[in-house]
C-alpha cells in the first residue's frame, strides 16, 4: 500500500485515486471504505464511483466543481475516514458447484499442471473463503481472491469464444464466476446453477464487493434441482 494515495485526472470528468500497486486485502479494504464514505456523505457533484482491486474511479460534474476542488475535498475525507461510521458489508454466500466433466473442462489440466489429483484441486478450491475484490469484465462478474498457491494457474493461451453462464474459473491467484455466456480465457473447473446477474432485480448483481464467497461441491442432480428452482 502506498503511504499516500495517488490522485490522477481521467479525462475531463473523472479522477482516479490509487492506493497501491498490488492485489492486497488491505489495499482493497481502503478502496471500499472510501467508496462507502463518499456514498454515506452523498457528496455533491460526485456522480458515480467505481471501485477496483486497488483504486477508486470517481466521476464528477465538471460544470459544478473543478478537479482541484474535488481532490482537496476527497483528500480531506481520506484523512478523516476513522471519524465516519463506515460499515463494510461482509455477507457470506455459499456457491454450489459441480466440478469437472462438461461443467469444468479444465479441471484435469489444472490438476496435471500442479501434479495433483482432481480431488485435491476441488478440495483446495472449496475449502477456503474468498473476498469479492471487485465486480467487472461483464456485469456481475466477481473477482475473488485468492486461490491457494497450489492451484494458481495461468490463463488459457487462446481464450474460448463461448464460456457458459455460471462457469467457475481460475486465472493465476484469482477466482471468478461468469454471470453470463461470454468469451473468456480463465481455466474453467466447474459450474454453478446460481444466477449472478438479473437486470430485473435491485441490485441486479447477486454479490457485491466486500462480500465473502465459499464454494460447495454438489453432484449433477443437485445442480439440476438448483437450475429448476432458478427458473421458477
Amino acid at each position: 500500500m502506498y503511504q499516500t494515495a495517488k490522485y490522477m485526472p481521467v479525462g475531463d470528468r473523472a479522477l482516479l485515486i490509487e492506493f497501491g500497486n498490488t492485489i492486497s486485502l488491505d489495499v482493497n479494504q481502503k478502496v471500499h471504505t472510501l467508496n462507502r464514505a463518499i456514498s454515506q456523505l452523498e457528496l455533491q457533484n460526485v456522480e458515480e464511483c467505481v471501485p477496483t482491486y486497488r483504486s477508486l474511479l470517481v466521476y464528477y460534474d465538471p460544470l459544478k466543481t473543478s478537479y482541484e476542488q474535488l481532490v482537496f475535498r476527497l483528500k480531506d475525507l481520506e484523512e478523516r475516514l476513522d471519524e465516519f461510521n463506515v460499515s463494510i458489508r461482509k455477507r457470506l454466500i455459499e456457491v454450489p458447484v459441480v466440478y469437472g466433466g462438461k461443467y469444468g473442462p479444465d479441471l484435469g489440466y489444472v490438476a496435471k499442471y500442479h501434479d495433483l489429483d482432481k480431488e485435491d484441486v476441488i478440495r483446495l478450491h472449496s475449502e477456503r473463503k474468498y473476498t469479492v475484490y471487485m465486480i467487472g469484465f461483464v456485469a456481475g462478474f466477481p473477482y475473488l481472491g485468492e486461490v491457494a498457491d497450489e492451484i494458481a494457474t495461468p490463463r488459457l493461451k487462446t481464450p474460448r469464444l463461448r464460456v457458459p453462464a455460471g462457469s467457475v474459473g481460475i486465472a493465476e491467484k484469482q477466482a471468478g464466476i461468469y454471470p453470463c455466456e461470454s468469451p473468456g480465457g480463465w481455466q474453467i473447473i466447474g459450474r454453478t446453477p446460481l444466477k449472478f446477474f438479473d437486470a430485473r432485480k435491485h441490485p441486479p448483481a447477486l454479490i457485491q464487493p466486500g462480500d465473502t464467497v465459499k464454494f460447495k461441491q454438489v453432484v449433477k442432480e443437485e445442480f439440476q434441482n438448483f437450475s429448476q428452482e432458478q427458473q421458477k
